[in-house]
C-alpha cells in the first residue's frame, strides 16, 4: 500500500504500542542492572560499569547491520514488522532471565549477566531499529509524523512511569537477590504486551516499499556522513542520551544513600515521568507554533535547569529535590517528541534528494548512537562513583563514604545539565524545517 498523509487513529495507536516493549527495555537495565551488580552481587563499581556498558556498545556495530537487513526484507507483512515480533519474543524471553543469576562466585554470575544482557541487546537492536524506520514509510506528511510521534512518546512516557516504579517496588517488596528475579519477570510480560501490541496494531498501516540500503557498514556511515543536518541532530540527541543515561543509572544510588529511603526511587519515577504524560501533547502543539527545531532547544533548557536544581540533593529538603526532578520531567518529555519527530523528515529528505528509500540505514545509525549514549551514562555513573570511592557489597546495607556521597549527587545533577547544554552547540546547526521537508512554498524554513 502506498504511504499516506493521513493515519488513521488506530494505526498511530498501535504504532505508539510499541514503545511499551523500548520503554521498558530501555528504562529497567539502565535504573536497575548496575545496583544489582554493585549492591546485590558485590561488584566493583567499575567492573560493573563495564558490564552495563560493553552490550550496549556491541549495538553500536549491530544497529546500522540491523537496518541494513530489514531495508532488504521481502515479506507480504512488510520489511518491517515480522522484525518486530521475532526479535520481540526473544528480548522478552532473555530480558526474564536476566536477574536470575544462579548461586555461584562471584565472576560467573558476572559472566551470566554480562552473556544475558548481550543477548538481550542483540534482540533489542533487531526490534527497535525496524520501529524507529517505519514512520518515513507509512506517512508523507511533515506534520503526521509529529502527531505519529506525539502517541509513541505519550506510550513511552507511560511506559517509562510503569515499569520505571513498578521495578524498584516490585524488588523492595519481595527483597534480596529473590525481589530482582520476581521484577525481571514482570517487566518481561510488560515487554510481551508491547511486542505483541505492535505488530498487531500495525497490520493494516500503508508501507512504501523500501528500496536496497547501503551495502556496508562503512558505505552506510558514509550516507549519514554526507547528511549535515542529520549529523548536527544525532549529535545532540546522542549526547543528551548520555545525559539522561547518568541520571537513570543515579536515581536509585541517589534515594538510598542520599535521600535515605528505598520508596523514593518510585517517588522519583513519578516525578519525572508524571510531566511527560500530561505535557507531550502540550510540546507537539509547541512545535507546530513555533517549529521543531526551537521546541527542542526549549525543551532541552527546561531538562538542563531541572538538573542544576537537583545539585541540592544532599542538603535540600526532599520535596526540593522531588520538584527539580518534575522540571526535568517537562524538558524530557519534549526532548523525546522532537528529535523523534525530526529523524523521519532527514530520511524523506534522503529520499527525495536521492530516489532510494533509505530509512533503515538512518534509523540504524540513529539507534546505535541513541545506544551508544544511553549505554556510556551508567558507564560514566559507574566512574564517578568509583572515583569517589563507592563501597559495593552483597546486601546493600554498607555505609558510604561522604566523598561517595557528592559523587553520587554530581553524577546525577551537574554532569547531565553541563552536557544537555553542551548538545545545544550542535542543534544550532540543524536548519531543516517544513519547506525542505515537504517541499511547500507557502511556509519559511524554521531557523
Amino acid at each position: 500500500m502506498p504511504a499516506t498523509d493521513s493515519l488513521p487513529r488506530r494505526v498511530r495507536i498501535g504504532y505508539g504500542s510499541g514503545s511499551v516493549a523500548t520503554g521498558a527495555f530501555g528504562t529497567v537495565p539502565g535504573l536497575m542492572l548496575l545496583p544489582y551488580l554493585t549492591d546485590s552481587l558485590g561488584i566493583a563499581a567499575l567492573a560493573a560499569g563495564f558490564i552495563v556498558f560493553l552490550p550496549k556498545a556491541w549495538d553500536v556495530v549491530l544497529n546500522p547491520i540491523a537496518g541494513r537487513i530489514s531495508d532488504r526484507t521481502v515479506d507480504p507483512r512488510g520489511p518491517r514488522r515480522p522484525w518486530l515480533l521475532r526479535a520481540g519474543l526473544l528480548l522478552a524471553a532473555g530480558f526474564a532471565v536476566l536477574f536470575a543469576a544462579p548461586g555461584m562466585a562471584t565472576w560467573l554470575e558476572a559472566v551470566w549477566v554480562l552473556v544475558l544482557f548481550l543477548g538481550c541487546a542483540t534482540a533489542y537492536a533487531f526490534f527497535q531499529v525496524p520501529y524507529v524506520a517505519m514512520p518515513a514509510e507509512i506517512t508523507d506528511s511533515y506534520d503526521e509524523r509529529t502527531r505519529l510521534m506525539t502517541w509513541r512518546v505519550a506510550i513511552l512516557a507511560f511506559t517509562i512511569l510503569l515499569a520505571g516504579a513498578s521495578a524498584p517496588a516490585i524488588q523492595n517488596a519481595v527483597g534480596g537477590r529473590a525481589g530482582y528475579r520476581v521484577m525481571g519477570v514482570a517487566i518481561a510480560v510488560i515487554i510481551l504486551v508491547g511486542v505483541v501490541s505492535a505488530y498487531v496494531g500495525t497490520r493494516s498501516a500503508p508501507v512504501a516499499a523500501p528500496q536496497p540500503g547501503a551495502g556496508s557498514l562503512r558505505d552506510q556511515l558514509r550516507i549519514v556522513a554526507e547528511a549535515r543536518d542529520f549529523r548536527w541532530l544525532l549529535t545532540t540527541f546522542v549526547i543528551q542520551a548520555l545525559a539522561t543515561g547518568c541520571m537513570l543509572a543515579g536515581v536509585d544510588y541517589v534515594a538510598e544513600n542520599v535521600l535515605d529511603s528505598d520508596a523514593a526511587t518510585t517517588f522519583l519515577f513519578v516525578c519525572f515521568v508524571g510531566p511527560a504524560l500530561l505535557l507531550t501533547p502540550v510540546w507537539s502543539a509547541v512545535g507546530t507554533r513555533i517549529g521543531k527545531k526551537r521546541g527542542y532547544v526549549a525543551s532541552s533548557l527546561f531538562l538542563a535547569a531541572g538538573a542544576l536544581a537537583a545539585v541540592t540533593a544532599q542538603s535540600a529538603p526532599v520535596g526540593v529535590v522531588y520538584l527539580a526532578v518534575v522540571l526535568v520531567g517537562v524538558g524530557y518529555a519534549g526532548c523525546q517528541v522532537f528529535p523523534m519527530a525530526m529523524l523521519p523528515d532527514a530520511a524523506a529528505v534522503d529520499a527525495r534528494r536521492t530516489g532510494s528509500n533509505r530509512a533503515g540505514v538512518y534509523t540504524g545509525v540513529w539507534t546505535a548512537g541513541e545506544t551508544l549514549g544511553l549505554a556510556l551514562g551508567p558507564g560514566v555513573f559507574a566512574l564517578v562513583l568509583a572515583l569517589g570511592g563507592y563501597r559495593s557489597s552483597t546486601d546493600g546495607d554498607v555505609a558510604q563514604p561522604d566523598s561517595a556521597l557528592t559523587a553520587i549527587t554530581l553524577g546525577f545533577s551537574l554532569l547531565p545539565a553541563v552536557l544537555v547544554l553542551l548538545s545545544l552547540v550542535w542543534l544550532r546547526r540543524y536548519s531543516l524545517g517544513v519547506a525542505d521537508v515537504d517541499g511547500r512554498t507557502d511556509e519559511t524554513v524554521t531557523a
